[in-house]
């Protein structure tokens, strides 16, 4: 019984090994509203983020777009190589300063959505300048996660192959929100997006996903800046 008693006391003076870092690549996905009348303002402000974000070590791409007919609010959207760059990124100082100046101006609060890949599209990341971005939020329950996840990785594959399609990502909330997805759609114009909706293997996901949702399907269309 002492022994035990002693060998007990020693294992609870063990250290705990430090959680690892994840040297998964993150997506980061922000949504952000700003007053009607402070526009002009918010823009600028993002693209002041953008470009010092872009010059961060371990940034691979960041850019945002502007929602059709709502031009108050904007996505962010931006690659790291790993949780590492993406927590110095969160201490920098510009970051910081970026949240206070837009918090003077906001709606509604910043609204950052963390992910890794499901479905990374393997092109370069470019988002240029007028083409339609689509956004789109998809919840469902906990116990219809790997199904969605593989009717995502089709619709991605099916996606990437219509004309006009320049790039198609499925990002997975990291847990415990593993239940979430973001789908990010770069298309060279309207017409190419508007022909993708009628697609075949467009309707086929949307019939197969919608009686699993766990809320409404939300896709919203953006301008790319």
């Amino acid at each position: 019984m002492l022994f035990m008693l002693a060998f007990l006391m020693m294992m609870s003076e063990q250290p705990v090994p430090p959680v690892q870092a994840s040297s998964t690549a993150f997506y980061v996905a922000t949504y952000i509203d700003v007053q009607v009348n402070s526009t002009n303002e918010g823009m600028a402000l993002i693209k002041q983020y953008r470009d010092a974000t872009r010059a961060e070590k371990g940034n691979s791409g960041t850019d945002f777009v502007q929602e059709t007919g709502r031009p108050s609010r904007f996505v962010i959207v931006e690659f790291w190589k790993d949780q590492a760059s993406f927590e110095a990124h969160e201490k920098a100082a510009h970051t910081a300063q970026f949240r206070s100046k837009l918090k003077a101006i906001h709606n509604s609060p910043y609204d950052q959505r963390i992910h890794q890949g499901l479905a990374v599209d393997s092109r370069p990341w470019s988002v240029g300048r007028g083409a339609v971005s689509v956004v789109t939020h998809v919840d469902v329950p906990p116990q219809r996660k790997d199904e969605t996840e593989v009717l995502l990785k089709r619709l991605a594959e099916g996606s990437r192959k219509d004309d006009g399609n320049l790039r198609y990502d499925i990002f997975q909330q990291t847990a415990p929100r593993t239940n979430h997805f973001t789908v990010f759609a770069v298309w060279k114009d309207r017409n190419a997006f508007d022909a993708h909706e009628g697609k075949p293997h467009t309707r086929q996901f949307r019939e197969a996903l919608v009686p699993m949702l766990g809320a409404p399907y939300d896709e919203r269309l953006y301008t790319s800046q």
